[in-house]
């Protein structure tokens, strides 16, 4: 199980610091856009240590407030569930 769980949160975590690249790819080229909201979605459901990257190394999104503030709000939330699950 907790194997599992290590292999998910890698997966997540690699394929979101890769969307926010090519999303960031797409916008120097104009192009069609993906929504905030999948962004975000993918930071809830186990990615925000790849989305903090993927800010960080493609400077993508660092001025939109709900990224800037939101994704570490994310991470600090998933981290505290971690470690409620682990000691209760």
């Amino acid at each position: 199980m907790t194997k599992v769980l290590l292999y998910y949160l890698i997966g997540i975590n690699i394929l979101t610091f890769l969307i926010y690249g090519i999303d960031k790819h797409k916008a120097r080229k104009e192009k069609w856009r993906i929504p905030e909201a999948t962004l975000l979605l993918l930071a809830v459901i186990g990615g925000s240590i790849g989305a903090l990257f993927g800010m960080k190394i493609w400077h993508h999104k660092t001025l939109h407030g709900k990224f800037k503030y939101g994704i570490p709000l994310i991470l600090l939330a998933q981290l505290a569930i971690a470690v409620w699950i682990i000691y209760y």
